[in-house]
């Protein structure tokens, strides 16, 4: 039988960049083929390609044994493939139920009148496939990110796919939603849909995958079954070297208290303390919904604090915006990069400066000089990926991206520095250079708290673990104490 999917030889090149170079993929009907490698291998202009979305410059495509011409989303959809995106493609303004009927609402007889009633019928259906009864009339722009991307999910699972590529799917998921997802693949396998999942998350590599393809720079460099590669071997053929340590830690050498959080409590905060010193990787853990990312809000300035004191350095501070915070020393990268730590349509240049403005002007003016040399030092340093610091941050990959991110809080002054899920849809090779990054700002003497939900993470990598549970501090492990255990028990703690 021929494959379900075929691609041979395809390229795609933009300006000074070979995005693609000859790329070879196969999919069998029932299959899932894990699709893997760094950020900027090229594994998302492939699943483009597919979706119609980019064109190739060279190739073939073959759907059912039938050669596809992919001219725009819609041939792809005709021909039953569906993309769930890294980056959502929904309309906040719109409902939950229009947004995954979008394009395909049903209608009243022969007339050109949407048909509300079954539209809400078919988008509850989309839903409940994924165990999730999320109201269908609420605007999405409402919703939590996970929950948007259960919306995204769903919207692919209601045009009844024959292809289903899903890239960087569970970033943003529970384990409860996670394991609702791999219900769902295992299901849509059963009824001969061909699945192709990316994922910087290599244990669900080996969960749900049949065949596992690696790209690098462009191009394919092995393909095999699941069961013929482990752990070490698949991080081995997408860096393309050995990497001896996933998870490297700083020598600790605690200095005097940087930061210290007395009985800091919001509407979803409740009488926090935490400490935090000098040379320290302190990271923070619990469930969704426990508090960390809305506790970072607060030191940020980003959110108002409803009681509780702020000190830095022995001083009490109280920065009632990000601008105040940052004058102070204090930097976040936050959980949703695209969304609120860069500005799209905005160069790499000019998102590294964002953050220090007032060293880039000569007299009332931004000094480009000034800007371009900063920044270009910055993206060697870091090894941003791209023809130069001009280039325009939404065409990079997401790594990329979470680089700029980085440069622009090392172009300041920071004295705390809190990484919000610094890793979420990074490769393991760019995972190795943050951590090694977070390990450079710890030895400077640089106060570091790292959210996570990566717990394997936290405990690689943070010299102590704080746990919150429900807007409270429910226990800090350290050394020989940090395991997952421990971790997993103070988060369950007020429940």
């Amino acid at each position: 039988m021929a494959p379900l999917l075929e691609m041979r030889g395809i390229t795609k090149r933009y300006p000074g960049v070979l995005a693609l170079g000859g790329v070879d993929f196969t999919l069998q009907a029932g299959e899932v083929n894990c699709l893997v490698g760094e950020n900027g291998a090229g594994k998302s202009t492939l699943i483009k390609v597919l979706s119609g979305a980019v064109k190739k410059d060279g190739g073939t495509i073959c759907v059912g044994g039938e050669e596809a011409h992919l001219e725009s989303p819609a041939d792809a959809q005709h021909l039953g493939i569906g993309v769930i995106y890294q980056d959502f493609k929904l309309v906040p303004a719109l409902s939950v139920a229009e947004n995954i009927l979008l394009g395909s609402e049903p209608v009243r007889g022969r007339t050109p009148i949407i048909d509300r009633k079954a539209m809400q019928e078919k988008a509850s259906a989309a839903l409940g496939l994924l165990g999730e009864t999320i109201d269908t009339g609420t605007p999405v722009g409402r919703l939590s990110v996970a929950q948007q991307q259960m919306v995204e999910i769903a919207k692919a699972l209601s045009r009844n796919v024959r292809i289903l590529a899903m890239d960087e799917p569970t970033a943003p998921l529970t384990d409860r939603e996670t394991e609702s997802l791999f219900r769902v693949i295992r299901s849509l396998k059963e009824r001969g849909v061909g699945v192709i999942y990316i994922s910087h998350r290599l244990e669900e590599i080996f969960e749900v995958g049949d065949r596992v393809s690696v790209l690098r720079d462009g191009t394919l460099v092995h393909a095999c079954p699941i069961r013929e590669i482990d752990r070490r071997g698949l991080i081995r053929k997408m860096v393309g070297r050995e990497l001896e340590n996933e998870y490297p830690r700083a020598a600790l050498e605690r200095g005097k208290e940087i930061l210290r959080i007395e009985n800091l409590s919001s509407d979803r905060i409740s009488n926090v303390n935490l400490t935090l010193y000098r040379g320290e990787v302190l990271g923070l853990a619990g469930l969704v919904g426990a508090g960390r990312s809305e506790l970072a809000r607060l030191v940020f300035g980003a959110d108002r604090k409803r009681d509780g004191r702020i000190f830095l350095d022995g001083r009490e501070i109280a920065p009632e915006s990000p601008y105040q915070a940052i004058r102070e020393g204090i930097g976040l990268l936050t959980e949703d990069r695209n969304r609120y730590g860069l500005i799209m349509q905005m160069s790499i240049r000019e998102n590294i400066s964002l953050a220090n403005l007032r060293a880039m002007l000569t007299g009332p003016f931004i000094d480009r000089g000034k800007e371009e040399a900063a920044a270009k030092q910055l993206a060697e340093d870091l090894r941003i990926k791209a023809p130069g610091t001009g280039v325009i941050v939404e065409t990079l990959s997401g790594g990329n991206r979470q680089k700029v991110v980085l440069a622009r809080w090392l172009n300041t002054n920071a004295r705390v520095l809190i990484f919000d899920e610094p890793t979420a849809g990074i490769d393991v090779g760019v995972k190795f250079e943050i951590y090694t990054l977070i390990n450079r700002l710890a030895e400077r003497g640089i106060g570091v708290i790292v959210i996570s939900s990566d717990l394997p993470e936290l405990l690689g990598i943070c010299h102590r673990v704080a746990v919150m549970c429900e807007g409270r501090l429910t226990g800090v492990v350290e050394g020989a104490e940090a395991t997952q255990e421990a971790v997993m028990t103070y988060a369950h703690k007020n429940r």
